[in-house]
């Protein structure tokens, strides 16, 4: 009873043996019979694939056995769609995989697969790092046990295709593609499938171009829960601008015609489709999975009476392409080749040392050149009547702007987007002038909706684009951190450094905002960027800085496709002045060289006494430096460190220099609870000699009052100060 596997293995075969014949099969028309053969060929390897694997992890050589069983039609998607369709693929979805590896000859997908069964180093799509499908010959970008969180990614890529076009860009994907997205029935109701098929539904309601097909898998239940019956149908089938398709994904013959149809319009209209292919699932949801416990026997001997290969196997024999004999021998000279094969798979080597699972964080590999610098020529162009105004300092807000002009010009792949970003030119007016300088294929405005923004980044850059998207306030980018962390910076790492998708995400941050209350106008945390492998946080605190890091950040999502996340301080943007009205001591020159940049990890220093160093960022930056001053009084000098960078940081570096002063004082804008300090602290203990006395001062763990209220909570130049004269022991 519990075997599912062998008993639906076993039905298969006494169907064959016994020559059993039944008349419910669909004729297969003017569809050539080789098709089907072909298609029902990579039907049954996935099928006897995932047998395999279940009986390989019985052995201990075989791990996550989430099959493919009931959704073998999918090979009629893997056939109709193009090689270079790019493929974001349901984890159910072998038989697509091995069905297109037959659009490239020579391709070997039953060995490919194996080899990823059993966590391989070999494994051509993650190297042995997870169980995937995927493989870059065949354009399909690897998806872990994703929950619909790559559907915005989806969308990306589908705008991806004209936005290439119109901009002049080398691309991946040639412009008549068609993106394929497919997921489950229960993914559907996921946050990000409902806000990517919103967006989809958006961007398709004004005719622009997005030739996607999202296919739902409807197999009727989400590992123990049932879908309503026609819910997806339901959902979908009004929707105002994705045509709705469906098919019969068990009948190859109906799958084959409707999927055909779903493609054709696509492609040919370049507009949005939503193809619910119905499916069943069977053995269970994974191999873990004990099916009985919440489904009964009777439901379960119904499902699999509707197995897939049986009723193309009906099909094949009933319209006399194949017979019992011939589609038996089919079946077990599979299993042979199958079953010699994973005998030599089993014995290539796995993963052995942290090095190498760790080498494919960070991407390496020069995927394009460095941009060309524009001429000053070409920038007084753009620039216009700002040009003269480069040469006087400006505020944060200004530079970021001119620093961003520039890159818009000399990297011809770089595109701007977020909310309010385009005419308005953002909520801090850092975007302005950037849409008539550029135009609407280069500055343009997105959703309200910061999954999509950071799901459409990933998207666009698949297909050769360099996104810089803006998401307007730090806490805003909690809506949608699943789209950085579990599939932007995941990419290079499960794909072995074959794929990336470089970007730099500017997002407007932390806390001083006179006269805004509340977490979302006013966050104070970086916590959640600082966890995340590979992943570059710059914090700039005054305009020169921040346009020499933006320039590395651009340059290494270009040239490397590194996911940089750019944190610029709101109540940093208009400040001009450091100690008295007038001053202009926090403005800046802009970096008039282009070639003008700050490498990743450096920080800055103010020099002073060897006594004490202060060490911070950000808006702690701009205290420390004017507590420095009120210090200065009691013939105090401390020397200020800037870090800039609060990943990845120069730990070497950082430590030698620190070991060079007798007292430390880490000054963190954010909440004490989960903030830098607590790791400055601990890289100071373990790298650090001699190790300084030190000490910490942060802001308080609270969310952020309104009005004046917030500099209750908030770190200030006076607790700096008092916090000095008590880390050296002396009175305030």
């Amino acid at each position: 009873m519990f075997d599912r596997a062998k008993i639906i293995d076993d039905n298969f075969r006494n169907f064959l043996n016994q020559k059993i014949f039944t008349d419910d099969f669909s004729y297969a028309a003017e569809i050539d019979p080789a098709v089907l053969v072909e298609l029902f060929e990579s039907q049954i390897t996935s099928r006897l694939l995932d047998i395999k694997a279940r009986k390989l992890r019985a052995q201990g050589k075989s791990f996550y056995t989430i099959g493919s069983s009931g959704h073998e039609g999918m090979a009629v998607v893997g056939y109709v769609s193009r090689l270079t369709d790019m493929a974001f693929l349901h984890y159910r979805d072998a038989a697509f995989q091995i069905q297109r590896s037959k659009k490239r000859p020579g391709h070997t997908a039953i060995y490919d697969l194996l080899l990823s069964f059993c966590a391989a180093s070999e494994d051509p799509i993650s190297g042995g790092r997870h169980k995937v499908l995927g493989h870059k010959d065949l354009y399909i970008p690897p998806q872990t046990s994703t929950i619909a969180s790559h559907l915005p990614k989806a969308v990306g890529a589908a705008l991806s295709i004209q936005k290439t076009r119109k901009l002049q860009v080398d691309k991946t994907l040639p412009d008549d593609s068609v993106i394929v997205c497919t997921f489950g029935d229960a993914s559907l109701n996921h946050a990000s499938a409902q806000t990517a098929l919103n967006c989809a539904d958006w961007l398709a309601y004004q005719n622009l171009p997005l030739p996607i097909v999202f296919v739902c898998e409807d197999n009727g239940i989400g590992i123990s829960v049932q879908t309503p019956t026609d819910w997806v149908r339901s959902s979908r089938q009004n929707s105002p601008a994705i045509k709705y398709f469906e098919c019969n994904g068990l009948d190859l013959i109906n799958a084959f015609q409707v999927t055909n149809e779903a493609f054709d319009y696509a492609r040919r209209y370049s507009r949005p489709v939503f193809l619910r292919f119905k499916t069943i699932r069977l053995m269970g949801h994974a191999g873990s999975d004990i099916e009985n416990v919440y489904r009964n026997l009777k439901d379960m001997e119904a499902q699999e009476k509707n197995d897939p290969i049986l009723r193309s196997a009906q099909m094949l024999i009933g319209n006399e392409i194949l017979t019992h004999e011939t589609v038996l021998t089919m079946y077990l000279d599979l299993e042979k080749r199958i079953d010699r094969i994973a005998e030599e798979v089993v014995k290539r080597p796995k993963l052995v040392e942290h090095k190498v699972i760790t080498s494919s964080i960070v991407p390496k590999k020069e995927i394009r050149p460095t941009a060309v610098i524009p001429t000053d020529e070409q920038r007084k162009a753009v620039f216009g009547n700002e040009w003269e105004q480069l040469k006087t300092p400006q505020t944060l807000a200004k530079l970021i702007n001119w620093g961003l002009t520039d890159l818009l010009l000399q990297y011809k792949n770089a595109v701007i987007f977020g909310e309010d970003v385009a005419k308005k030119g953002g909520v801090y007016n850092v975007t302005a002038n950037l849409e008539t300088r550029f135009g609407k294929n280069k500055v343009f405005n997105s959703l309200l909706d910061e999954t999509n923004i950071l799901g459409s980044a990933i998207g666009l850059a698949h297909n050769g684009i360099l996104p810089i998207p803006e998401i307007q306030f730090l806490a805003y980018f909690h809506n949608a951190e699943d789209q950085l962390r579990g599939e932007a910076s995941t990419l290079s790492f499960f794909s072995n450094g074959q794929y990336t998708n470089g970007m730099v995400i500017r997002i407007a941050g932390l806390g001083y905002q006179k006269g805004f209350g509340g977490h979302f106008h006013n966050d104070n945390s970086l916590t959640i960027f600082r966890d995340i492998p590979g992943v570059v946080v710059a914090v700039p605190s005054n305009g020169g800085d921040a346009v020499m890091m933006m320039r590395t950040c651009v340059e290494e999502a270009h040239r490397y496709g590194r996911i940089c996340v750019f944190i610029e301080p709101i109540a940093l943007y208009p400040v001009r002045d450091l100690h008295t009205t007038g001053d202009n001591l926090w403005n800046r020159e802009y970096p008039k060289d282009l070639n003008e940049k700050m490498a990743i990890g450096q920080f800055t220093m103010d020099e002073g006494e060897r006594d004490l160093c202060i060490l911070t960022y950000g808006n702690g930056h701009y205290l420390s430096l004017q507590a420095k001053e009120i210090l200065k009084k009691s013939k105090i000098n401390p020397t200020i460190i800037n870090l800039c960078w609060l990943a990845p940081i120069d730990e070497v570096e950082l430590a030698k220099t620190l070991s060079n002063y007798k007292h430390v004082l880490v000054v963190d804008e954010c909440r004490k609870t989960g903030s830098l300090s607590e790791g400055l602290f601990t890289m100071m203990m373990e790298k650090c000699s001699p190790m300084p006395k030190i000490r910490r001062v942060c802001s308080i763990d609270s969310f952020i009052p309104l009005a004046d209220a917030a500099n209750l909570v908030l770190l200030q130049t006076q607790d700096i100060v008092e916090n000095t004269m008590t880390l050296l022991g002396k009175k305030v």
